[in-house]
């Protein structure tokens, strides 16, 4: 099946199996930042965005995405940076191995979402799931970020 996504800003058009699993066409493709956490779209390691909404690219054909922008973190790198100091500041990394989905959904949080409350934050980001840590640390990134602007 032909078909044509725009990648991190970047058309692609080729050939793929009807069947073919989106986070696998994505590392295929060099983005290694989505990641196969639980097979059974339950961990948010492999978020993405489809039209700038987060999707769990494990859940997803790449076929359905025909005619569809995808990012990834690698088309966001900015954006990454800036966050990824808030996370080191509040100690909130560990293996890193969640952090990609985590941050995407925090990234398309801010966009749908103004001065969430930190019950809303919990709420959104509850499919993202850490084996290393006890969420304070991250939650307490993830607010600093928020609320950057608004320090003086």
């Amino acid at each position: 099946m032909l078909v044509k996504i725009k990648l991190n800003g970047q058309m692609i058009q080729e050939d793929v199996h009807p069947q073919t699993i989106l986070l696998d066409w994505l590392r295929d493709h060099g983005c290694y930042s989505v990641k196969r956490g639980c097979e059974t779209a339950n961990c948010g390691l492999c978020t993405v965005w489809l039209d700038e909404k987060p999707i769990l690219s494990c859940a997803m054909l790449v076929s359905r995405c025909n005619g569809h922008a995808i990012v990834t973190l690698e088309g966001m790198q900015e954006q990454a940076k800036e966050f990824a100091h808030f996370m080191a500041n509040q100690g909130a990394e560990q293996c890193g191995f969640c952090t990609p989905g985590l941050i995407m959904n925090v990234f398309a949080m801010e966009k749908e979402l103004k001065n969430p409350t930190e019950d809303e934050i919990k709420e959104y980001l509850a499919g993202n799931l850490c084996r290393c840590t006890g969420y304070m640390s991250q939650l307490r990134a993830i607010k600093a970020y928020l609320n950057r602007g608004e320090q003086s």
